[in-house]
């Protein structure tokens, strides 16, 4: 996305609806991704590449959460 980036992004959607939930997805690895902080510990993240039904799986457990 030019200017913005997933996380940027989620952060001012959760400013407005902070009920929203957020599944990452990225190419890079999950402990990467967590080492850096580009994303906080509880984040979920789906890793690519990944199939159609474990995104849908995935998404189901996120929007499921209490």
């Amino acid at each position: 996305m030019p200017g913005m980036g997933g996380r940027e992004l989620a952060e001012q959607i959760a400013l407005r609806h902070p009920e929203t939930r957020v599944l990452y997805m990225s190419g890079y690895t999950n402990d990467n991704i967590l080492r850096d902080e580009t994303l906080r510990s509880d984040a979920e993240f789906l890793p690519k590449p990944f199939s159609p039904r474990v995104l849908i799986r995935k998404t189901r457990e996120v929007l499921d959460k209490t």
